[in-house]
């Protein structure tokens, strides 16, 4: 059984591509008012200990995906044309 985005809800997954520190350290998506968008977390650490900061990049016919892009991902995803 695949696995259905939710209204308001989204999943991350620890980033097994990061090559750099710009890159997230967790990828993902969300469906949000009825749009998919990918999300890319960064692990943050502050004086009252650690916290996720979250980007959101709508998903769009004919984006491509780049495999160092600091935009979300979803594991498994090679380069393709969305």
């Amino acid at each position: 059984m695949a696995f259905t985005l939710k209204e308001g809800q989204g999943s991350l997954f620890h980033n097994e591509r990061k090559e750099s520190d710009k890159h997230p350290d967790r990828t993902g998506s969300a469906l949000i008012d009825g749009k998919e968008y990918w999300v890319s977390g960064w692990v943050k650490d502050g004086s009252k200990g650690k916290w996720l900061s979250l980007s959101f990049t709508p998903k769009q016919q004919g984006t491509i995906r780049r495999s160092n892009s600091s935009r979300g991902r979803e594991p498994g995803d090679d380069d393709e044309v969305f």
